[in-house]
């Protein structure tokens, strides 16, 4: 509970809380366009200055390219957009923890400041590369996890199904 001094920093991350539920919002739906396309739901969305400069979902399937995750299309698009391959201003939203593979590029991309959804305990970078992320990267995780984590229980169930 919000008390006294502690009042304006509870409100800040309140406001924080929602921003993030907002756009992890998008991602997740994102992520169901991803399932829709028979494709793992996994759906990331990039935020500069408030706004989505990116957008996208895994596309491994369609594009038979294993680096085609949602992330590394994020912070292509990102790139492209900002013209330039450095997103020191931007927070990268993804509904399920980043590979190492994908958290290496997170790194190299500079992105500051990382939200995600559910963790993968078989597949996430905190398991396997846990210093991939740049040194100054802020990573925050379980922003609508249950929600997310649902979307990926109810894909692999309904492929084994």
């Amino acid at each position: 509970m919000c008390i006294n001094e502690k009042h304006y920093l509870c409100n800040m991350e309140n406001e924080e809380r929602k921003r993030d539920e907002h756009f992890m919002r998008h991602a997740i739906n994102e992520a169901r366009q991803a399932s829709a396309e028979g494709e793992i739901p996994i759906g990331a969305v990039i935020v500069a200055g408030g706004r989505i400069i990116s957008r996208t979902h895994n596309l491994t399937e369609t594009l038979n390219d294993v680096t085609a995750h949602a992330e590394m299309l994020a912070i292509t698009a990102a790139e492209n957009a900002l013209g330039g391959k450095y997103l020191t201003g931007c927070t990268l939203y993804v509904t399920v923890e980043p590979c190492p593979m994908c958290a290496g590029a997170i790194g190299w991309a500079q992105i500051p400041r990382v939200v995600y959804g559910t963790t993968d305990e078989k597949r996430g970078y905190r398991r396997y590369a846990p210093n991939a992320l740049h040194p100054r990267t802020n990573a925050v995780g379980d922003i609508l996890g249950e929600e997310c984590r649902q979307l990926m229980i109810d894909f692999f169930s309904a492929k084994r199904g």
